[in-house]
């Protein structure tokens, strides 16, 4: 069983749909509703501005890397609510150019997956009719995709509101709102994403403006009557292995990034968290039996990383008898060293040799197929995982082992295979789920 549901997405990226998601889901909790947030595809941040309008913990469905059963047992853990609303990634049909385990990765798929409903946010500057065009082609492209209706986003003027309505009405697209341009509505940017939402102090109160701004300008009771879903989730979700019993969790400004389904899929095996701060110079729990670096933002951090001789040495202790695991910046910390984007050296855990560099960027960005060498924390070698790499480092040493052979999603061989040494291993990409 599940609730009813809608997928927020748009013709491409920078539309509008985290704005007209945020303040969907803070405009429906305000009327009393409980209201279930996802997120499509790979995405840290985009869950953390989720979880805070919604109140309830937002979870990354994707069709790349989860099976059918992984994503139904996941829709399954919050059938309690009475909406859904899901976040889109990129343009509605943009994914890869081959599908792994239930798709390609496109807010198509998991719309055709879960028999959601699509809105569409369109981005009217600089057009009239031609949306109605752009949105019709959308409407029309895929049998197994419906277009609940679209939002109109920074409309100039009743003039253009109606331009644009007119040809909508005569394709047959249902508008359920229209947004006047608001530039002083805006959420901060970082090169991964938005600024993480523990980073933004006035988020509250920004929410509170969007929650409003939606409700002035959508018609909150026609898109509820749009939601639908003939989705038959799962009552059990799919056991998700941890890395061990007790795992000690870097959390903080510098390791934030860690899918929410891998935690809670943790717990329910019957791990427990223990979370520490290695900006805070804390050390893993001796207690711990595993240890887990996330991504995050190591280079933001790194003169505090380098400083952190408590969490530095106490790492070392732990690795010494027990497994570290880090990923993308989490794995850069584990390094020898790290190179800011001014240029400067910062000595990092040392646990591997890695040495990685701001100072010469270059963007990597895409799904992983890894198929384990070595063990790493929960999982054994020969094991096949799927995740998803996105970063700008480059490396400039590797002297250790790699860790995997792994391809990026055309099967193409990807040269960043992570590393090990002794019991410590790490991987550019972030582990989404194993391979079916």
């Amino acid at each position: 069983m599940t609730c009813p549901g809608l997928i927020i997405s748009a013709p491409a990226s920078g539309a509008g749909k985290t704005m007209v998601t945020l303040g969907l889901l803070a405009a429906l909790r305000a009327r009393g509703l409980r209201v279930q947030p996802f997120k499509n595809g790979p995405d840290y941040i985009d869950p953390a501005f989720h979880h805070a309008a919604a109140g309830r913990p937002s979870l990354n469905l994707d069709t790349w890397a989860m099976s059918a059963g992984q994503i139904a047992g996941l829709v399954g853990t919050r059938a309690d609510a009475n909406l859904t609303v899901a976040e889109g990634s990129m343009g509605l049909f943009d994914g890869v150019a081959k599908a792994g385990e239930t798709g390609t990765g496109a807010s198509a798929d998991l719309a055709a997956l879960t028999g959601w409903p699509v809105v569409l946010v369109l981005d009217v500057s600089g057009q009239a009719q031609t949306a109605a065009a752009i949105a019709h082609g959308l409407a029309t492209f895929s049998p197994h995709v419906r277009l609940a209706g679209v939002v109109l986003n920074r409309v100039a003027s009743p003039r253009h509101d109606t331009l644009i309505r007119t040809a909508m009405a005569a394709a047959g697209l249902r508008v359920l709102g229209a947004l006047p341009r608001r530039e002083a509505i805006a959420l901060p940017e970082r090169h991964l994403g938005l600024v993480q939402a523990e980073e933004q102090p006035q988020l509250a109160a920004l929410l509170g403006t969007l929650a409003a701004f939606i409700a002035e300008h959508v018609d909150l009771d026609a898109v509820m009557e749009q939601a639908a879903g003939g989705f038959a989730a799962r009552a059990a979700p799919v056991a998700v292995a941890p890395p061990g019993n007790r795992v000690a969790l870097a959390r903080d400004a510098a390791f934030s990034f860690v899918y929410p389904h891998l935690i809670e899929g943790w717990r329910r095996a019957g791990a427990e968290i223990l979370p520490f701060s290695p900006l805070a110079d804390e050390a893993p729990a001796a207690s711990a039996d595993a240890c887990w670096l996330p991504g995050g933002y190591p280079e933001l951090h790194a003169g505090r990383l380098s400083a952190a001789c408590r969490f530095r040495d106490g790492l070392h202790r732990f690795a010494a008898s027990k497994p570290v695991h880090g990923e993308c910046g989490g794995y850069m910390a584990m390094g020898a060293g790290l190179v800011d984007a001014q240029g400067t050296r910062h000595a990092m855990a040392g646990l591997l040799g890695l040495e990685t560099s701001f100072a010469r960027r270059r963007m990597h960005l895409g799904y992983r197929l890894a198929t384990l060498l070595a063990p790493m924390p929960g999982h054994s070698p020969k094991t096949r995982l799927r995740g998803h790499e996105f970063h700008y480092a480059t490396i400039t040493h590797q002297p250790d082992a790699p860790l995997a052979h792994t391809v990026d999603a055309t099967g193409a061989d990807v040269p960043e295979a992570g590393s090990r040494r002794g019991l410590a291993t790490g991987t550019f990409f972030h582990l989404i789920a194993p391979a079916t």
